[in-house]
């Protein structure tokens, strides 16, 4: 009998998937064949995001998520099983001669090698470590959200939840002259991170804010609240939070219609229609890369897991009031 070609053995990968509510295993499967104009991408990081891979982790029963909330690269169908994630980074070992040896990010799950389109894959700026680099994703979803707030110089903003969105919310914020930008949590231990990127810090909502504007991204009803109190007279909220299944109160009596305050939904899949004219994903996700070249960003990642001890860490890391705000996966 001929000796086996290792040439010809189909590739694999190992892949993170959501397989139960509060579940998730490694499950290895044949990487796609080679195409031309595809590359073949060995992972370096990922990042997990929390508020939206804390309800796949629980399960996504409503069919409507089925097509809305699919990530580029998922398997299988809400709720279970599913392979989910969009924040990978890492190193082209086969494609386009332009491609090799460069560090990418793409919208990928958490699987340690992985093959796509060319056109698909964002090449990572020389000034931002890859590491730093898996927050691409909560980067452009902040800058989305400020271009439908139409935020502009001299505003005066409020940002409700300094979780990982939040805190890039009030980092982009903070950037834009003459505005006054507060971070609101309850949670004072976010106040250093909040005043490093030029916000100030408030554990609850300040009667007198008096805000043009107000991001909230804490997922809850009770932040909710709070970011309504912070409107000031004609004010706009920003809701950026996502709650999948679950039903939010929400108080549209008293001073709500007295002092014509405006609700708007951000959502990171489209591009904002103020932009949508010039801009694409692409030229969005480009950057928001370009914007992560500032060493201070650092500090929004907390905690590293390795991808072998994923499936049991996730539990902890998902769980309701979990400590710290930015967890990546490292491959290597």
């Amino acid at each position: 009998m001929a000796a086996t070609d290792a040439s010809k053995c189909p590739m694999t990968a190992r892949a993170l998937w959501y397989v139960g509510p509060g579940s998730c295993a490694l499950r290895t499967a044949p990487l796609p064949d080679a195409a031309a104009g595809h590359a073949r991408i060995e992972s370096l990081w990922s990042g997990i995001s929390r508020g939206t891979e804390r309800l796949v982790f629980r399960g996504l029963a409503d069919p409507i998520h089925r097509d809305r909330m699919r990530a580029p690269l998922q398997d299988g169908d809400f709720p279970f099983p599913v392979k989910y994630g969009y924040s990978a980074v890492g190193r082209v070992e086969e494609g386009p001669a332009e491609l090799l040896g460069r560090t990418v990010f793409a919208l990928a799950p958490h699987q340690d090698r992985f093959r796509l389109p060319a056109d698909a894959l964002v090449p990572v700026p020389d000034g931002v470590p890859a590491r730093r680099a898996t927050l691409a994703a909560n980067m452009e979803t902040a800058l989305n959200a400020l271009w439908d707030a139409g935020a502009g110089p001299g505003d005066r903003i409020a940002v409700v939840g300094t979780g990982l969105v939040g805190l890039l919310v009030a980092y982009l914020a903070a950037r834009l002259p003459g505005a006054e930008v507060t971070a609101i949590d309850p949670d004072a231990r976010r106040a250093p991170l909040a005043t490093a990127f030029g916000a100030a810090f408030a554990p609850a909502g300040p009667k007198a804010l008096d805000a043009d504007i107000v991001f909230h991204t804490s997922g809850t009803g009770a932040g909710l609240a709070t970011a309504l109190g912070c409107c000031g007279e004609e004010g706009r909220l920003v809701e950026m939070s996502w709650y999948g299944d679950r039903a939010v109160e929400i108080g549209l009596g008293g001073a709500f219609h007295h002092r014509r305050l405006a609700i708007l939904s951000s959502q990171v899949g489209q591009v904002s229609p103020s932009r949508r004219p010039r801009w694409s994903h692409r030229r969005r996700l480009a950057k928001a890369l370009d914007l992560l070249a500032d060493p201070r960003l650092d500090a929004l990642i907390t905690e590293e897991v390795a991808f072998d001890d994923l499936p049991q860490a996730l539990p902890r890391i998902l769980c309701d009031g979990a400590a710290g705000i930015a967890t990546v996966v490292r491959y290597t």
